[in-house]
């Protein structure tokens, strides 16, 4: 069956007389209008200009299909850093546990800032085996990567992230210790 075809099926479908069928049809709808959406998404991930480029990649945060994980994978591969950083924070949205590897693998990435996006978008996967990376993002020199790695830790919920975390309350950078007593106050009690 044509796309057209099972598209005119489903707004159809939208007008039964059953309440069930009628959400099932809207559901099916709004599936193939992001098909339809993702290669258009697909097209103008080639563009030349890279803001067309950073564009379509935060379309792919409202598409819902798998088909968008490979396309996000990849441009983690890509030269400029913007793209990069764009990808990962699309990824940290879907928190797709697949992805995780291919995240991780980004906190050593050579630019400052994929860097932070990569681990403000480790602190949205529900999984404690992400603390020590985090943990030994710590110790960096930039303040905005030990902010998001403390805010990530907070977030992540990992009780052995206490200690580290209460080191970073006396940090001369404010910004350093307003993340580190933030993310204190996240973290589950203890017995």
């Amino acid at each position: 069956m044509s796309l057209e075809r099972r598209r005119q099926l489903f707004v159809t479908l939208l007008k039964d007389t059953e309440e069930g069928v009628r959400t099932a049809a809207a559901e099916a709808l709004e599936r193939l209008e992001s098909f339809q959406d993702m290669q258009q998404v697909v097209e103008n991930l080639k563009a030349e200009k890279r803001g067309q480029r950073v564009r379509a990649i935060f379309a792919m945060e409202n598409i819902r299909s798998p088909e968008v994980f490979p396309h996000l994978i990849n441009l983690l591969k890509d030269p400029d850093a913007d793209i990069r950083g764009t990808a990962i924070q699309v990824l940290g949205v879907k928190a797709h546990p697949k992805s995780l590897s291919s995240l991780v693998k980004h906190l050593k990435d050579p630019s400052p800032s994929v860097r932070v996006h990569t681990a403000e978008a480790l602190g949205r996967f529900d999984d404690v085996r992400l603390a020590p990376y985090l943990i030994a993002l710590l110790g960096e020199a930039d303040e905005q990567l030990v902010a998001s790695a403390a805010r990530s830790l907070g977030a992540i919920g990992a009780s052995e992230s206490f200690e580290p975390l209460s080191n970073l309350t006396s940090d001369s950078r404010a910004t350093v210790r307003l993340a580190a007593v933030k993310a204190l106050a996240e973290l589950p009690l203890e017995g």
